[in-house]
Order: C-alpha cells, then sequence, then structure tokens
C-alpha cells in the first residue's frame, strides 16, 4: 500500500471516529434548529448594520453602541443554545483528536517516532518575546 492509500484509509477511519460522528450530528442539529437559524440570521443582520453605521463618512457614535449591545446579546443567545453548546463541545473534543493526529504525522516527518511522538498541549499566550520555542 503507498503513502497516499494511507492518507486515504486514515481519512476514512476519521470519518468512522465517533468524535467526528457526534460532530456530524452536532452540525446537522443545528441546521435543523430554527431558533438557532433566525438567532443567527439576525446576527449577521445586525452584523451588518454594525458594519454599514461605522463605514458612514459621520458615523454615529451612540448608535453603534446601540447596535453592538445588541448584537452582543444576540451572539450570547446563540451561544447559549443547547444545539450550539452541544456543537461547541464536540468540535473541542474533533479538534483535540486532530491535532493529536497531525502532531503525530508532523513528527515522524521531522524524524521522530511515530510510535512515541505525541500531541502536548502548551500554555502558550500568543507572547513569544520569552520564549524559546513551541518545540
Amino acid at each position: 500500500m503507498d503513502i497516499i492509500e494511507l492518507a486515504r484509509k486514515l481519512g476514512q477511519k476519521i470519518q468512522e471516529n465517533e468524535r467526528y460522528l457526534a460532530l456530524e450530528a452536532a452540525l446537522r442539529a443545528n441546521d435543523e434548529d430554527e431558533n438557532l437559524q433566525t438567532l443567527i440570521g439576525e446576527f449577521n443582520l445586525k452584523r451588518l448594520n454594525v458594519s454599514n453605521e461605522a463605514s458612514k463618512a459621520k458615523p454615529d457614535e451612540v448608535k453603534i453602541k446601540m447596535l453592538n449591545d445588541e448584537l452582543k446579546k444576540c451572539y450570547s443567545a446563540i451561544m447559549k443554545n443547547e444545539n450550539m453548546l452541544k456543537y461547541n463541545s464536540a468540535k473541542a473534543e474533533f479538534d483535540s483528536l486532530m491535532q493529536r493526529i497531525n502532531a503525530i504525522i508532523m513528527g515522524a516527518a521531522n524524524g521522530e517516532n511515530p510510535q512515541t511522538v505525541d500531541f502536548v498541549e502548551t500554555a502558550c499566550d500568543g507572547d513569544c518575546s520569552g520564549c524559546s520555542g513551541c518545540r
């Protein structure tokens, strides 16, 4: 079996994994949740309204604040939706799986032992000024 065939087999196994299946189910549930879809539509309209007001030659700062407050409330309602909570949890689980898979593949490509290399969580805060590197 060549390396491309192995990659395709890995892709197939990923799609059979319970974390992938949970993510797909959560995505479908979000798509079928009419209340959530309405909230997302409202959020997009509110975001557009903020953008339109901010891009005016003389934007009304009071109106922008009011629109931003509405936008935040809408976002909060979206993020509190039961299906969105389940989606975010499933997404985090799947992302964790993919980080491990990618770490193993990249480690092996960089000469590390594929049987022992693994993903290591870091407490990176994004400020690299005092860091000796991610590896």
